[in-house]
């Protein structure tokens, strides 16, 4: 893939407890058509389209009967992987990306680095258990499934906050725009690979 190249991808996961389609482009305007089945999930995933300046179209049809956990982790796989093949070899990317999001009281910092190696440590103390129907201690579960198949290292802190709402949505904003300065095609290094391997 080279920078001139449409960095676009789509891409589905069929499994017997989801079905899963995310169709992206990296360079688009933030819109966005969201089903996951669970309201608070979509929108956060408006907020990784609206700030990351991705154009975004996920539809999932999860087993939400027994809870939301299959089909959160599920989408942040399929989006991982969605991003990993949208971003091809990552020649011309800034790789590194961060961002400080404050929401009235809440405050998160996101870091993250297109480095080829998964890894994600997360600090967020949710002060409730459920956001409308969606289980807080999921959103850990859809950035594990991001990182583990976009091969991303991934920093997650909210720094503060009393508010769930404000909590989670400052971290999604800040993931974001994260997202969006490691994507960004840098014109002093284009065509060359942001590593000193070569490779990443």
């Amino acid at each position: 893939m080279t920078a001139s190249a449409p960095r676009t991808a789509e891409v589905s996961r069929n499994t017997a407890e989801t079905k899963i389609t995310v169709k992206l482009n990296l360079d688009g305007t933030g819109a966005s058509r969201l089903s996951t089945g669970i309201g608070f999930f979509d929108h956060m995933l408006d907020q990784i389209a609206r700030h990351g300046l991705i154009d975004l179209d996920i539809q999932a049809d999860g087993d939400l009967h027994i809870d939301g956990h299959h089909t959160v982790e599920d989408v942040g796989i399929t989006l991982g992987q969605a991003v990993a093949k949208a971003v091809g070899d990552k020649k011309g990317i800034r790789r590194y990306g961060h961002a400080y999001v404050p929401l009235d009281e809440a405050l998160s910092r996101v870091v993250i680095d297109f480095s080829g190696r998964p890894g994600l440590d997360m600090h967020v103390p949710f002060k409730s258990g459920m956001i409308g129907t969606f289980d807080s201690q999921l959103a850990f579960e859809f950035f594990q499934g991001f990182v583990n198949h976009a091969f991303v290292t991934l920093h997650i802190d909210n720094l503060r906050g009393e508010n769930a709402h404000h909590q989670a949505e400052t971290v999604f904003k800040a993931f974001a725009r994260a997202l969006r300065a490691a994507l960004e095609l840098d014109p002093r290094s284009a065509d060359t690979i942001p590593s000193t391997k070569g490779s990443l």
